[in-house]
Formats: structure tokens, sequence, C-alpha cells
């Protein structure tokens, strides 16, 4: 038989509602209406070009899992990750030092870390 989890308050400053985890579901939407779009935030034709070319160059995942593998040994990059975090509109964000090439699930992964702490 399953464990039963406690519910726990939904982290949002103020809102009262008990969740299995997380945000509640009002509280998520509230957030995702409220962020910036992937254009606004600096991912737009320019990033989109950039990255693709790094992709080429870089076709192999670079995270820290990864690197220490053979090239045919890693996961296929698909996406571009910003190491300082900051992405396109940061100091760096189109110089390729600060990029490493990363499959999605090494990238979610690294996102959520840093994001979340998870």
């Amino acid at each position: 038989m399953p464990r039963m989890r406690a519910k726990q308050v939904c982290p949002t400053p103020g809102c009262p509602t008990l969740t299995d985890s997380g945000p509640c579901p009002p509280c998520q939407a509230k957030a995702r209406a409220a962020r910036p779009t992937p254009h606004r935030r600096g991912y737009d034709r320019r990033w989109r070009t950039a990255s693709a070319r790094y992709l080429e160059d870089h076709p192999y995942c670079e995270c820290d899992e990864c690197a220490p593998l053979l090239p045919l040994q890693r996961d296929l990059a698909t996406q571009v990750d910003h190491i300082d975090g900051l992405g396109p509109l940061g100091p760096r964000g189109f110089d390729p030092t600060n990029w490493q090439a990363m499959s999605r699930r090494h990238h979610s992964r690294k996102t959520a870390l840093e994001t979340f702490g998870r």
C-alpha cells in the first residue's frame, strides 16, 4: 500500500490552499501568465540562429555528467545552456565561452536545480 504524504500549504505568499506539492494550480497559472514570453527574455531569431550553429559544432551533451564520457556515449545535445544562468539578455548572453550543449533532460535538471534547488 502506498504511503500517504501530508498536504502542505501552497508556497505562494498569502495563499492558504493545501496541495500535494508545490504551488496550487491557480497560483501556477498566475505565475505562468506573469512570466515574460521567450522572445521578451531574449530567445529570438538571433538566439535561435546562434544556438543552432553552436549545436552543429557541439552535437553531444557537454554537462558535467557527460563530459568524462566518450562522445558517442553521451546524449545528443538539443539545447544550448548559458553556464552563468542569465540567458541571452545577460552580459555574456552571446559569448560562446558561456555556452554548453546539453540534452533536454540534463538541461531541464540543471535548470530545476538552479531555480528550485531540487
